[in-house]
């Protein structure tokens, strides 16, 4: 899934507008009643055949508003050339996809995670990770040959969800005196972690915020996974990846 087309799933949500809402005096009559209605004006654009156009956020999904010739009307949709294109994805990537996506990675920057392989690896992907989670332990294993070569840091986001003991556990890995060695026991299963009985206050702050910022982004399930592709958008994978995503998602083994 990518900001900038989002085809299925749910999309991270922009915790600030994406940039100064345009002044409404400064829009059509159409497009003023659309921000009325909470759709986030962005930018305008010139759209194939001419029309007048304006990148948008409906939600959390980026849409292209057409205005009709006589600028009275105006129609949220995709405009598809002859090949079945869609011809506005160039502005909407550029004018939403890639700034949403700066924004979010910025955000998940900011988030409690514990790195698991190289600082010095040429690709981040961030990771919404459960303790108890089955699936986040695959995804875990799964990537071993792109951590271990040194091309790959996953960012493990910490978050107590699954049950009573995800919390406990969730926290003494962030608490824990070598987070990455801690992890690495816990999901080799050479040592898994132990439920703290009481979560310090740092790390209860850390989860809460690590939750507060996974239920932002209408994500319900971990594993989440989120990396950028060449064009700088942002994609999100819900679950254990299969193996043909897997090349898609880590790069080049």
């Amino acid at each position: 899934m990518n900001f900038a087309t989002a085809p299925r799933a749910a999309l991270a949500c922009a915790l600030l507008p994406l940039a100064a809402p345009l002044a409404a005096a400064d829009l059509p009559a159409a497009v003023k009643a659309l921000q009325q209605e909470g759709v986030e004006i962005v930018a305008p654009f010139k759209a194939a055949g001419g029309l007048a156009a304006y990148a948008a956020m409906a939600g959390k999904r980026p849409v292209a508003i057409y205005m009709t010739p006589d600028g009275k009307h105006a129609i949220l949709g995709t405009m598809v050339g002859a090949h079945g294109e869609d011809m506005s994805k160039p502005q909407l990537d550029k004018l939403v996809g890639k700034p949403l996506a700066a924004k979010t990675w910025k955000e998940l920057a900011a988030s409690a995670w514990i790195a698991d392989g190289s600082a010095k690896a040429a690709r981040v992907v961030y990771v919404f990770t459960d303790p108890n989670c089955p699936y986040c332990n695959k995804f875990w294993k799964d990537a071993r040959p792109w951590i271990d070569s040194g091309k790959v840091q996953l960012r493990h986001i910490m978050v107590g969800i699954l049950g009573p003991t995800s919390p406990g556990k969730a926290a003494a890995l962030l608490s824990a005196r070598d987070p990455a060695a801690a992890l690495h026991a816990h999901e080799s299963r050479k040592r898994e972690a132990s439920a703290l009985a009481s979560v310090p206050a740092r790390a209860a702050a850390q989860l809460q915020g690590n939750h507060t910022l996974m239920q932002q982004m209408e994500l319900g399930a971990t594993p989440a996974i989120m990396y950028l592709d060449s064009a700088g958008l942002l994609h999100i994978e819900q679950g254990a990846p299969q193996p043909a995503r897997l090349a898609q998602i880590l790069g080049p083994r």
